[in-house]
């Protein structure tokens, strides 16, 4: 259902390294790139994650209750995305655990505040 997602970045290629190296370690990549927006997936044609400074040029903020969540495929998996971003630069945002019977999952927020959750379901 969902085709991509966009978050705002306030330094583009601060955001672009976070996300490199943090995507690489579930398969994600750049699958299209303009010179404002980095778009990430596994996959062409499937769900993205677009990086992007805001169009109107403004300053990039965050929505109270925005979140993206990545699946990671394993609880092994969601720590060890939540270790790689908290290493890269971001902040937690609740550590690694299991949050509902059948709910694994981490948060952490970016490095421009863009809270994001690593899960399992399990």
């Amino acid at each position: 259902m969902i085709g991509y997602t966009t978050i705002g970045a306030k330094d583009l290629t601060k955001a672009i390294s976070f996300y490199d190296n943090l995507l690489e370690l579930i398969g994600g990549k750049r699958l299209m790139e303009l010179d404002r927006i980095k778009f990430y997936g596994t996959d062409a044609g499937g769900a993205m994650l677009a990086v992007c400074t805001p169009a109107d040029e403004g300053t990039q903020s965050c929505g109270n209750g925005q979140m993206v969540a990545i699946a990671a495929g394993s609880k092994e998996m969601a720590e060890t995305l939540y270790n790689k971003a908290i290493e890269l630069g971001a902040t937690d945002g609740g550590e690694p655990g299991q949050r509902l019977d059948f709910f694994y999952g981490s948060y952490v927020f970016d490095l421009d505040g863009n809270k994001l959750c690593f899960y399992h379901m399990t």
